[in-house]
């Protein structure tokens, strides 16, 4: 059975024919015909993908045949070939007979070859479109099934704050039991808080416990685009609106009516741009870019920001008035920072993640290096902590992800057991001497763990000599520490 693709040449040139036949027949499956009369029964009997034509023939112009061509077999691709380079013939060929590649003389054999694969390759991505559009036709149902229980999912998957990791005692337990209160009714929602806390995760859950859970749920970063693109984006546009516009575009509004947009970096937006964001909320309707009539839309706005608004509009870089209708209810979420005992919880379920995209597995963390990181203060939050661990993972070559491993600015946080200490190097109190004192403590403790406690490569890099090291692990208590890492490793081993 054969297999390649088949190409109809039409020329009434009987050498060009023979040669033609000679460099393709490796690769192709390939008929000739001397005219049209010989191509057309080609046609009719055989199933042919493209056809190279010649256009100067003496009974009619190639592109004349294969106009007549695309009316009554439009799926094959069609090529033209030809000594001449009338622009009006390639124009005519293009427009009316739908070419796909005009060929002209002389040809290279490779570059011939090249183009009719890729015909082919056109070819059969053609059909398998067809295929997909008459299943599409034929099973509406059975797309509508699946396309609910895909939604299903997604409405289980953040069913209220499931995906929110926390602890019993967590800062994020009023939060999460807010948006259980709130989720339900069609209000606005301004959420705040800093970048990384994970805003977009609340907008989720809010959307996907609210009457509108079925309908579309949309994502706008407003301070990543400038005024004029987001506002393409929000509104839509009509076709020569600007440069650019070749057709009509439908913007976030419109393809989300009926569920929920979720705009982030609200606080990003100009007073300008405010004024049309105002008129979305008051009176639902939105005007596409070089329109003159307005669309009503029905949507759900949640919005986020990482900026104090409320200082904003007092320094009048905010419309107040914009302000309070995107605020109907407002939800703080808290640093990472400010929730340290949900930081074992989050990392593990981070690594979770993490080992499954990245195809690498371990067995957790070291309680140390989960010391470390509570110890830290996260100033970039949960996708800083995300891509501290995909870190130590990548670098890890021993089941247990330990406190060396990570980067030396976690390293070198003071515990929070160290709150005194920190009044210290603050100079709040404390006398030079325990100031230095605290400084040289955190240095020895970041050096040990940076070395895996080996000291006498710590004594190294710190110029010291062994006893010196021990006496100085003496006298700040670190010598405790370093016996709870050695029974650890005993654990881990």
């Amino acid at each position: 059975m054969n297999t390649l693709p088949t190409v109809l040449i039409v020329d009434d040139e009987v050498r060009s024919l023979e040669t033609l036949q000679r460099i393709l027949e490796d690769d192709f499956d390939v008929k000739t015909a001397e005219n049209v009369t010989e191509a057309r029964k080609i046609l009719e009997t055989d199933w042919v993908q493209i056809i190279l034509c010649d256009q100067r023939m003496p009974e009619i112009t190639g592109v004349k045949f294969l106009k007549q061509v695309r009316e009554q077999w439009s799926e094959v691709i069609r090529m033209i070939i030809s000594g001449y380079t009338d622009s009006e013939d390639i124009i005519s060929a293009v427009n009316e007979a739908g070419i796909y590649q005009f060929v002209t003389k002389p040809w290279h054999p490779d570059s011939l070859i090249l183009l009719l694969k890729n015909a082919a390759q056109l070819f059969e991505l053609q059909r398998k479109n067809e295929i997909l559009s008459v299943e599409l036709k034929m099973s509406p149902s059975r797309l509508q099934s699946a396309m609910d229980q895909k939604r299903k999912r997604l409405r289980d998957d953040y069913r209220c704050d499931d995906q929110i990791v926390r602890s019993p005692e967590s800062g994020m337990n009023h939060v999460c039991e807010k948006i259980r209160r709130v989720s339900p009714y069609d209000v606005s929602v301004l959420l705040t808080g800093e970048s990384g806390t994970g805003k977009e995760l609340a907008a989720r859950a809010l959307h996907y416990n609210s009457q509108r859970w079925d309908q579309p749920f949309v994502v706008e970063n407003c301070g990543a685009l400038p005024d004029e693109l987001l506002e393409s984006e929000l509104f839509g546009y009509k076709k020569g609106a600007f440069t650019g516009a070749v057709e009509d575009r439908a913007g976030i509004f419109e393809r989300a009516n009926g569920g929920t947009v979720f705009l982030d970096e609200i606080g990003e937006v100009s007073p300008a741009f405010q004024v049309k964001l105002l008129r979305v909320l008051q009176e639902g309707e939105i005007r596409p870019l070089g329109s003159s009539q307005t669309r009503q839309v029905d949507i759900r706005i949640i919005a986020a920001t990482n900026r104090d608004l409320e200082q904003e509009v007092r320094e009048g870089r905010f419309r107040e008035d914009l302000y309070y209708r995107l605020a109907t209810v407002t939800i703080h979420l808290p640093a990472l920072r400010e929730r340290r005992m949900d930081i074992p919880l989050i990392a593990q379920s981070i690594l979770e993640v993490s080992m499954g995209q990245l195809g690498k597995h371990v067995k957790g963390f070291t309680e140390e290096a989960l010391a470390c990181m509570q110890a830290y203060h996260w100033p970039g939050n949960v996708r800083e902590l995300q891509n501290e661990i995909r870190h130590m993972l990548v670098m890890s070559d021993s089941e247990l992800l330990s406190a060396d491993m990570l980067s030396p600015r976690v390293l070198q946080a003071a515990p929070e057991e160290d709150e005194a200490d920190l009044k210290v190097m603050n100079g709040l109190d404390g006398t030079l001497k325990e100031r230095v004192e605290s400084l040289e403590a955190r240095i020895l403790k970041e050096c040990l763990i940076r070395n895996r406690w080996n000291k006498s490569q710590a004594a190294k890099e710190l110029g010291l000599s062994r006893v010196g090291l021990r006496s100085k692990l003496e006298r700040y208590g670190l010598e405790k520490i370093e016996q709870l890492h050695e029974s650890q490793d005993v654990v881990g081993s």
